[in-house]
């Protein structure tokens, strides 16, 4: 597991509730149908929150981005949250790459010119959700046996299939 940690710190005066958020995405063929899904998990009460969705012509990685935005925004109030994802373009992507794509207006460097970020307008809707909450992304292998990765996957591949379906 990877830790990439955002550096902004919470005030000891006024912690934040802490919440678990698993998050995965799935798609049917790239572009094809997809799904996305994630568990909501507040640790100190146990509470759990499932939700899943999906598209009838999407790519992976913006199924990726879904899941994470459909979780943070399913929060109610402005949280600790640690985001569990076997995507590295979404955590590297969050932590690392969007700081440089927003001082280049939404633009990244595609060898010798510059290039519109793919899927900007889910990087977009991401950045502003992580604006509200102290978020910290682990990294997951996907596949590997993790409960909590392997029932995002079976759900996000679930509404991929209903969404193949229709």
């Amino acid at each position: 597991m990877a830790d990439m940690s955002d550096s902004s710190a919470s005030s000891n005066d006024d912690p934040l509730p802490r919440v678990h958020l698993f998050t995965d995405g799935a798609c049917r063929g790239n572009p094809g149908p997809g799904g996305w899904a994630y568990i909501l998990r507040h640790p100190s009460t146990g509470v759990e929150k499932e939700q899943s969705g999906g598209t009838p012509v999407t790519t992976n990685n913006q199924m990726e981005l879904q899941a994470v935005i459909e979780g943070l925004a399913a929060l109610k109030r402005r949280s600790a949250v640690n985001v569990f994802t076997d995507s590295a373009y979404v955590a590297k992507g969050a932590m690392q790459w969007l700081p440089g794509w927003k001082a280049n207006g939404w633009r990244r460097r595609e060898r010798s010119r510059w290039a519109e970020v793919k899927n900007v307008e889910l990087w977009k809707q991401l950045d502003e959700l992580l604006t509200q909450h102290q978020v910290k992304f682990t990294t997951v292998a996907g596949h590997s046996g993790h409960p909590e990765n392997e029932r995002v996957d079976e759900l996000a591949v679930a509404a991929a299939l209903q969404q193949g379906a229709r």
